[in-house]
């Protein structure tokens, strides 16, 4: 694996790697009222991230060395807040770019609202959070987690595909991918003109299949996963009704 991160550092703005961290995610949030040191597409990386977490507080832990934590500070954002609830699914897309160029021949899609899969198996989450003017987007990544390592069996990793991931190639060029596409969404403040909403779709392993969506209150909601609407919520058709699924109202998102 690659240590020196140069292609990566050359991307970013600014970009620290620690040997060791609680969250990376935290560490950015106690550095984003420092915009002269930490600008738009700053990051912060780890393999040794030992308080992560995933959406709704879960906890996200894995042996040291096993995974790569990257946190990215945005600042050039869009206005309309519709737009920037494509944040997280542009982040979603730009790391499934930088794994398929890590992984010819496989299938690499996005779990929608925040997983990337590898041939159906979660290879890396991903989990966006505002502050008052700029919103960390921190992804997990499993690089040298063994089988026996995976948190679920639904889990895969690179080297359990068997690839020695460049580790510096994949920060670079999710670095570069994300960039662009915040930066066409935050030019056009609307997913559609951006070209987004369609980049997401392409990729969206979500589109098309029967699904069980958990919400709070241990309600569910059975159907087909259509579409993303405009505002990058998800469209189930159930019982002849279309119903707009957000982000934020969803446990979980499970084939039915």
């Amino acid at each position: 694996m690659s240590g020196d991160f140069a292609r990566a550092r050359a991307t970013a703005s600014h970009l620290e790697v620690r040997e060791e961290t609680g969250s990376t995610n935290a560490d950015l949030r106690e550095r984003a009222d420092d915009l002269e040191r930490w600008p738009h597409l700053s990051a912060l990386i780890t393999r040794n991230q030992t308080a992560g977490r995933g959406r709704l507080d879960r906890t996200w832990v894995a042996p040291a060395g096993a995974s790569l934590a990257i946190s990215v500070l945005l600042r050039a954002l869009p206005a309309a807040p519709a737009a920037r609830g494509w944040i997280p699914l542009a982040a979603g897309a730009a790391m499934a770019e930088a794994v398929a160029a890590q992984l010819p021949g496989h299938e690499v899609a996005v779990k929608w609202p925040n997983d990337v899969l590898v041939d159906g198996r979660k290879i890396c989450g991903i989990l966006a959070e505002a502050t008052a003017d700029a919103v960390i987007v921190g992804s997990g990544v499993n690089t040298a987690m063994t089988a026996e390592q995976l948190p679920v069996p639904t889990a895969t990793s690179f080297a359990v595909l068997g690839v020695d991931v460049d580790e510096d190639g994949l920060v670079a060029d999710y670095l570069h991918a994300l960039d662009a596409h915040i930066s066409a969404l935050a030019a056009a403040d609307d997913a559609i003109a951006s070209g987004l909403h369609g980049a997401v779709t392409a990729l969206c392993a979500t589109l098309g299949l029967p699904i069980r969506v958990l919400l709070p209150g241990d309600q569910s909601l059975e159907g087909v996963a259509t579409a993303l609407d405009a505002e990058g919520r998800l469209l189930v058709s159930a019982d002849g009704t279309v119903h707009a699924v957000s982000a934020g109202d969803v446990v979980h998102v499970r084939p039915a």
